[in-house]
C-alpha cells in the first residue's frame, strides 16, 4: 500500500469478509481487502483457506473457476492449486515437457472463523495482531448486516467512537425520539490495543433496551483496526452488537454489524430486526459519503471538545501500532483512564 500509512486502513490486522454461511463446501468466493484481491473456499472437512485471487499463468481470477477433488481449477486454462496454494498440474504439459511447476505457488492469507463470521489476516504475522473478536456467551440467535460505505477507512471506523453523531444522523422513533441533547458523563479505560467506556446503566429509551424487560448495565469496547464491540447485560440475558470496518477497494469500505442474543423470543423479531438494521446502518453511510465528498476537496480534520476525544485516541492508537510495527517493539497502550464528557 502506498501513502501516509496513518491515513489508510492497516495492512497486518484481522478484518471481517462475511459470514461463515456464505461461505460454502466445494464452493469458491472473491473477497476484497483494499486492493488485495483473495480467493476464498470451504474444503469438503469444512476447513476454509484464503489465497490471492490470480493464477499466476496467466492472470486469471481463480474465483472464476472451481472446485474439483479438493483442487482448485483455474478457468482459463486448467491450472490446478492445492487449498495450500501449491500448483498440483497443468493439464497442458506434454509428457515430453521438462517444465517444472513444483515451485509454483499463490500466497495464502491466514484466515479465522469465530462467533459466524469469516476473518482474513492481511499480513504476515497475525499472531502479532489485535485478536479476532468472539461473543463471550452462548447465543441462540444472530442477525449479520454487510453494507458498503464511498469512504474511507479511518472516516467509518472513527464514527465507532463518535457519540456527537447519533442525535442527528440516528434520529428515529424506534432508536432516539428524545430532541434534547443531554450531558453525559462516561468513564473510559485503556484495553488491548484500545479502550473501553466501562460497564454503565443505560438509559431505557432505546426500545433495543426495552426488549430486554430489564434495565441493562453497557459495555463498550473499542479496538484497532476498526472495531466496536457493545455488549448488554440484563440479569441473565445477554446482548451484543459488534460492528466492523474492511477496507475494499478504491477507497471504499464495509460496514458490518453483527448481532448477537441469547433470548428465544428475539428469534421471532428477526424479520423486524433486519430492515431497522439496515435502516440504522444506511444513516451512517449516506451521512459519511457525504462528508468523504469534503474530506476529498480538503482532507483534515478539526477534531475539538471532549466528544472528539476518543477520535483523537484512535488515531493515537494506530500511530503506535505503526511505531511497534517498524521497530519490532511490544505494542505499549499509550492511553490512560479518563472521564469524559458531552452532551447527545
Amino acid at each position: 500500500m502506498t501513502g501516509d500509512p496513518l491515513r489508510r486502513a492497516l495492512d497486518d490486522v484481522w478484518y471481517c469478509v462475511g459470514e461463515s454461511r456464505s461461505f460454502r463446501p466445494g464452493r469458491l468466493r472473491a473477497v476484497r481487502l483494499g486492493e488485495e484481491a483473495i480467493v476464498v473456499g470451504r474444503e469438503e472437512s469444512g476447513a476454509l483457506f484464503a489465497l490471492r485471487d490470480r493464477c499466476p499463468h496467466r492472470g486469471m481470477a481463480l474465483s472464476a473457476g472451481r472446485m474439483v477433488d479438493g483442487a482448485i481449477v483455474c478457468p482459463f486454462h486448467g491450472w490446478q492449486f492445492r487449498p495450500d496454494g501449491a500448483c498440483a498440474a497443468i493439464p497442458a504439459l506434454a509428457r515430453r515437457d521438462d517444465a517444472n511447476f513444483a515451485s509454483v505457488r499463490l500466497a495464502r492469507f491466514a484466515v479465522a472463523e469465530k462467533s459466524g463470521l469469516v476473518w482474513i489476516a492481511a499480513g504476515p504475522d497475525p499472531e502479532a495482531a489485535p485478536p479476532v473478536p468472539e461473543v463471550d456467551f452462548a447465543y441462540c440467535g444472530q442477525l449479520v448486516e454487510i453494507l458498503e460505505v464511498e469512504a474511507s477507512f479511518d472516516l467509518v471506523a472513527l464514527s465507532f467512537v463518535d457519540p456527537a453523531h447519533v442525535a442527528y444522523v440516528h434520529d428515529s422513533w424506534w432508536w432516539r425520539p428524545s430532541k434534547t441533547l443531554k450531558e453525559k458523563v462516561k468513564h473510559f479505560a485503556p484495553s488491548p490495543y484500545g479502550f473501553t467506556m466501562t460497564s454503565h446503566t443505560a438509559k431505557t429509551a432505546s426500545l433495543v433496551y426495552r426488549l430486554l424487560g430489564a434495565v441493562p448495565e453497557v459495555e463498550i469496547e473499542f479496538r484497532l483496526p476498526g472495531v466496536r464491540l457493545e455488549r448488554i447485560t440484563a440479569g441473565h440475558k445477554r446482548l451484543a452488537n459488534y460492528t466492523f470496518a474492511s477496507p475494499l477497494p478504491d477507497g471504499r469500505t464495509a460496514l458490518i454489524n453483527a448481532m448477537y442474543w441469547n433470548l428465544p423470543v428475539l428469534n421471532a423479531l428477526k424479520p423486524l430486526a433486519r430492515p431497522l438494521m439496515r435502516q440504522f446502518l444506511g444513516q451512517d453511510r449516506d451521512v459519511l459519503q457525504v462528508a468523504q465528498r469534503g474530506l476529498d476537496r480538503k482532507p483534515a480534520m478539526v477534531l475539538m471538545g471532549e466528544s472528539d476525544v476518543q477520535s483523537q485516541w484512535y488515531f493515537s492508537l494506530k500511530r503506535e501500532f505503526l511505531r511497534a510495527r517498524e521497530t519490532g517493539g511490544a505494542f505499549v497502550n499509550p492511553l490512560a483512564p479518563r472521564e469524559l464528557r458531552w452532551r447527545s
